[in-house]
């Protein structure tokens, strides 16, 4: 794990000092002068803007208005104004909360006119790394949903990002601050099942391609072109704008939706924060290439195996030398019953809590960008084992397929210029 950021003061503090704001372009002296800044005053709470208004945005903004004692919500972005005004009034606590917010389409716009401290991103798949590199470079700590990323090199960018700029940035992986799922995953880490051999994880699905859609008329008040950011600029469709996760114009599909959840357990629960599999090696056939079931060669020997639709939702069944344990979203089963106590404490989950802790005491949150870069890189490799139908050897280290230009060809996804990434 790298070391924690140090000396991390507010960015409006940072503004407030140099009496200027700093552009993108500029962004090559921004950590230099945020470093040198005093820090904010104890008083003084954190400005956070908000970019993706979606379903998602509802759980997260109820969740930072529990902290309004250190954080509030002043900006929100989405490239359809419309849904703003639904997310403010799912905002039951404090129904004028959403008459305070800024509202912006453009995510950048929001970075340059707004005083944040930092960001939370909750857009489709496609638009996250860009829009969280841009905020590093601009001093914020951010809070990226999941997948991390669309590819595996802009994901590696966005590390890069983080670490030149000493931002914190906490990956939407909730369960890695649930107290129930931190008690059964320490249980198999520490040795509990013995020598773990094997571990079932239920076989999520990629995404399929925008085919058979008629054009249909853009709605008011949606900026369509940024809606497809480095995707190819499709015709619209409400299903590719309501139903976006089906599509592999902005998406991996479900295993990097709630696979990613899973994968992230199974991770947690191994200690392979640092650790890739070195084969992916197709194993059930399906019409649908995307639903192939595949398996996970580790370096220790342990095998991940995603072959059935059946299996806990949010985790996976871990089988080792003592037993079996399934691990799922906030409980776990074991056989035999009497393997691992019930879980006696309080069951909480307070990610985004964890994220405002280590925005202030610079530690790393529980889901760093790192965690956050590897688990989408899995999802990203079964889905190209799945299109290639063929065994996959990886060099975690160079982040390369080898012996297969083709299948390494799959890693990137070809971006329009307008939505390049900042050079990190």
């Amino acid at each position: 794990m790298p070391p924690s950021p140090q000396n991390h003061p507010s960015r409006r503090t940072v503004l407030k000092t140099i009496g200027a704001t700093t552009t993108l372009a500029a962004s090559s002296l921004l950590p230099s002068l945020i470093y040198a800044a005093p820090s904010a005053s104890a008083n003084d709470k954190l400005r956070v803007g908000l970019i993706g208004a979606g379903n998602r945005a509802k759980w997260l903004t109820r969740a930072l208005s529990r902290e309004s004692h250190r954080a509030e919500l002043v900006a929100v972005c989405d490239c359809y104004l419309p849904q703003i005004d639904v997310l403010a009034a799912d905002n039951k606590s404090d129904p004028k909360a959403g008459d305070s917010w800024k509202r912006y389409q453009d995510y950048e716009q929001m970075f340059d006119q707004e005083d944040l401290d930092a960001v939370i991103i909750a857009t489709p798949d496609h638009v996250r790394v860009r829009a969280a590199i841009i905020a590093c470079a601009k001093g914020l700590d951010v809070y990226a949903e999941k997948p991390l990323s669309f590819s595996i090199p802009e994901g590696r960018a966005l590390v890069k990002a983080v670490r030149k700029h000493k931002r914190i940035l906490q990956v939407g992986t909730q369960q890695r601050s649930t107290a129930n799922n931190q008690y059964s995953c320490e249980f198999v880490r520490n040795g509990g099942l013995g020598k773990v051999h094997t571990i079932l994880v239920k076989n999520y699905s990629g995404s399929r391609g925008a085919t058979g859609l008629e054009k249909q008329a853009v709605p008011d008040g949606m900026d369509w072109n940024r809606f497809c950011d480095q995707a190819q600029l499709l015709d619209y469709h409400t299903q590719l704008h309501r139903s976006w996760r089906n599509f592999d114009a902005f998406t991996g599909g479900p295993i990097c939706d709630r696979g990613a959840h899973a994968l992230d357990m199974v991770h947690l629960a191994m200690g392979w924060d640092s650790v890739a599999p070195t084969r992916i090696e197709p194993t059930t056939d399906a019409k649908d290439a995307r639903q192939r079931g595949v398996r996970l060669y580790y370096p220790d020997g342990t095998v991940v195996r995603l072959e059935s639709d059946n299996g806990p939702a949010f985790g996976g069944i871990f089988i080792g030398e003592e037993g079996k344990l399934e691990i799922n979203r906030g409980r776990f089963a074991c056989n035999p019953t009497t393997l691992l106590a019930p879980f006696e404490g309080k069951e909480s989950e307070n990610h985004v809590g964890n994220w405002l802790d280590c925005i202030e005491s610079c530690e790393e949150p529980n889901a760093p960008v790192e965690v956050g870069h590897l688990i989408s890189s899995i999802a990203h490799l079964i889905n190209i084992c799945r299109l290639t139908g063929r065994t996959l050897n990886w060099d975690a280290t160079q982040e390369q397929i080898i012996g297969d230009e083709a299948a390494n060809a799959l890693l990137n996804k070809e971006r329009r210029p307008d939505y390049s990434l900042p050079i990190v």
